[in-house]
């Protein structure tokens, strides 16, 4: 956002009560503040990967399919699947030998942006073309490069000519469709500095951006998103008339503003920490609502491969077996996070057990750093031949009381096999807006994977989705993995359609995942949800769908 317009917004901030998180001619019993711990980098539907972006958009921006809170995939802006047996979806064959697969979706009746311009299949081919454009900066360019074109059949109608048929082949939960009228211009200008002058970015209150039953009618960088019911929506209406989505980057000072009225309720992927919640229940219980959603959050540790250090297996593999997890899910999490083998939850049907586990081990640890040319020194720390220590980085997003807590106890679990950990930190939005995704890190990363029901890991794992510079930073393996076998087993089993043999290779997949440390498994999250007594509708997914995609159902008690 530019820095006149920010000011503005901070300027009307200062002016309104509540820091400008009320609006006057808004009934106090409809409007619903909700707490946050992070900030979105950005508001762009299709650039950079946040839970923080995918929950505000759930409120302002509509998917054209994603799963719902039963795990089934469902349409949120198309009529209905398109499925091989009701000829929406008609496989192709391909002069390579493969098969490839034409979808045709009918966009909603009734659909418009929140200007009132229709929502029309040109917003499909416009969205294509940007996600196609390899300076786009898109989060999922994989997606954009297997649909090799869109054909219009009618302004409400289009088909999708993948080059690929795999078993999830209709769900595009990455195609969100962008306003041609409003971002066409835009990024003909220059494709390469889309990212940046997009209207998401620099006029997010323009009301022709979004399709949802809310429009962002105030975006502060680093403070809040004020959403208001979109008069042209045409689903069912929604009972709160304003919703505000309020960061506070510290967890500490996000139950203090829940305590004091600020905020009315908490979000579980992005709120309070579990043992927080815990304590919070004991205290204050009686007048909250407090909900332990299992799901599919994979905490874990994205080591950068270019360091020397971590790109030596051995050295991976000798931090897993110094670390005690059971210790951590108990102490911490009273149990309730169970340590996690690879990414995929026990929650997930196609989740296996024949995988390598990293018990605790010291010695075997310290056998390994040894065979590594890592000797312990007189401080009893280690270091290679050299001189040079054993030091890493960790990083993780500051003010998040949990993920601070796992530093350190790393941090000290690490200290007793000689490893030396230096922390820095960095607020939510420049970790992920800039660190991470621009893998600007040198030592290790903590951040969680939310993931939706069998969900291929392309665009983590596979060695075409490493960004850089010449991709336009798309992509999110931020690692730098690259491994031929995990490839093929990526490739192999998007495309397997019977269940069975579709199961095997998951099997696979993380039996090499645990062997070779593409990123380094903690625990997976069970997220608190913390809302008043008189809240109804809420319905957590445990999943990358964003709660706030049922946002129509919720109300008050009292309400109906």
């Amino acid at each position: 956002m530019p820095s006149l317009n920010r000011r503005a917004a901070l300027a009307l901030a200062a002016a309104l009560p509540g820091l400008g998180l009320a609006r006057a001619d808004t009934p106090a019993g409809r409007r619903l503040v909700v707490g946050i711990s992070q900030y979105p980098a950005t508001l762009h539907p299709n650039i950079e990967n946040m839970a923080a972006k995918a929950y505000v958009l759930g409120l302002a921006h509509r998917p054209i399919t994603q799963y719902g809170p039963d795990w089934k995939l469902r349409c949120y802006l198309c009529e209905g699947l398109p499925t091989i047996e009701n000829g929406g979806a008609v496989p192709t064959d391909r002069p390579d030998g493969k098969r490839g697969v034409d979808l045709t979706y009918a966009i909603e009746p009734g659909a418009v942006w929140g200007d009132g311009t229709p929502v029309t299949s040109q917003d499909a081919v416009f969205t294509w073309e940007v996600g196609r454009h390899p300076q786009s900066g898109v989060g999922n360019a994989e997606f954009y490069r297997r649909v090799e074109r869109v054909t219009v059949l009618d302004d409400g109608t289009f088909t999708l000519h993948s080059s690929v048929l795999d078993f999830t082949y209709n769900a595009v939960n990455d195609f969100a469709l962008l306003p041609a009228h409003l971002e066409r211009p835009v990024f003909e200008a220059d494709p390469a500095a889309y990212r940046n002058r997009t209207l998401y970015a620099t006029a997010p209150e323009t009301s022709g951006l979004w399709v949802g039953p809310f429009l962002v009618a105030e975006a502060v960088v680093g403070s809040h998103v004020r959403l208001v019911a979109n008069p042209r929506w045409w689903g069912a209406k929604p009972y709160f008339e304003e919703i505000v989505v309020r960061a506070i980057e510290n967890t500490n000072a996000l139950e203090n503003a829940l305590l004091a009225g600020e905020v009315d309720m908490i979000e579980g992927t992005l709120g309070l920490s579990l043992d927080q919640a815990l304590a919070f229940e004991r205290r204050h219980g009686d007048g909250f609502t407090v909900l332990y959603k299992p799901g599919l959050t994979y905490e874990h540790l994205e080591p950068m491969l270019a360091n020397p250090a971590l790109g030596d297996l051995r050295v991976r593999q000798a931090l897993m077996y110094g670390l005690d997890r059971d210790a951590l899910s108990s102490q911490l999490f009273a149990g309730r996070q169970p340590v996690a083998d690879t990414s995929l939850s026990p929650l997930d049907t196609m989740h296996s057990d024949a995988v390598v586990r990293y018990a605790l081990d010291r010695d075997e640890a310290a056998r390994l750093l040894d065979e590594a040319g890592w000797q312990v020194g007189s401080d009893g720390m280690r270091q290679n031949a050299d001189g040079a220590p054993l030091e890493l980085t960790l990083m993780t997003t500051a003010g998040n009381r949990t993920r601070e807590l796992v530093q350190q106890w790393l941090q000290g679990e690490w200290r007793k096999i000689g490893v030396s950990v230096r922390i820095r930190n960095e607020p939510a939005r420049v970790f992920f807006g800039e660190t991470v995704s621009r893998r600007r890190f040198d030592g290790l990363a903590l951040f969680a994977w939310i993931s939706s029901p069998e969900n291929v890991p392309r665009s983590t794992l596979h060695s075409g989705e490493i960004p850089s510079g010449a991709n336009g930073w798309s992509g999110q393996n931020y690692a730098g993995y690259v491994n031929p076998k995990m490839d093929a087993l990526i490739d192999a089993l998007e495309i397997e359609l019977d269940l069975e043999r579709r199961r095997a290779l998951w099997a696979d997949l993380q039996a090499l995942y645990a062997e070779d440390l593409p990123a380094m498994p903690l625990y997976f999250r069970a997220d608190p949800h913390i809302w008043p007594n008189w809240l109804e509708g809420v319905e957590p997914t445990g999943h990358l769908g964003a709660t706030t995609l049922g946002v129509e159902s919720w109300r008050r008690k009292s309400a109906r």
